[in-house]
């Protein structure tokens, strides 16, 4: 942990941006340092609890996103589409689980250009227990549970907005 500041330096930021005259932009700087900072805090936390199982989290969103499956496999190109990351960082984080003995690469039943991931017994244990301590840091973020269900409305609202995701189709009523 790093040694607590004598005062919030995103504040002060916000207060330079007032004194330069960037009142426009000044409340939209300090969502952005906030949220990076929140998010590296966040990170440190997620970090050290998976340190004793050598995963970053993209490795255990990866094996978890696999555990979730009915059978523990999924094509590659859905896994892209769902962790909504770059395909060279899939493909490199499945090369590094797949060393590691925690995944396979199995060729798609219907695809022969695609790739089908499975899950290992070895991968599914790893993920499961790094899951538990993950929880840990999930159950105590250091916030109350109305500020947290507002932060994620607020982020989701956000995230929409960017066009990260729709609303989905609405269900028929059954006849």
């Amino acid at each position: 942990m790093t040694r607590r500041l004598p005062v919030d330096p995103i504040a002060e930021a916000k207060r330079q941006w007032l004194a330069h005259g960037w009142d426009d932009a000044a409340d939209g700087m300090t969502v952005v340092t906030s949220v990076i900072r929140a998010h590296q805090l966040l990170m440190a936390s997620i970090d050290r609890a998976l340190k004793p199982f050598d995963l970053s989290f993209s490795r255990f969103e990866m094996l978890r996103l696999l555990a979730f499956t009915r059978e523990g496999r999924m094509p590659m190109a859905s896994a892209i589409a769902r962790l909504q990351v770059h395909p060279t960082s899939v493909t490199n984080t499945v090369e590094r689980l797949a060393r590691d003995g925690y995944v396979t690469r199995e060729p798609h039943p219907t695809d022969g250009r695609a790739a089908l991931l499975a899950l290992t017994n070895a991968g599914r244990r790893r993920v499961d227990e790094a899951t538990t301590a993950l929880n840990d840091v999930f159950a105590d973020l250091g916030l109350d549970d109305d500020d947290a269900r507002a932060l994620v409305r607020i982020i989701a609202r956000f995230r929409k907005g960017a066009g990260d995701f729709a609303d989905p189709a609405p269900v028929p009523d059954p006849l």
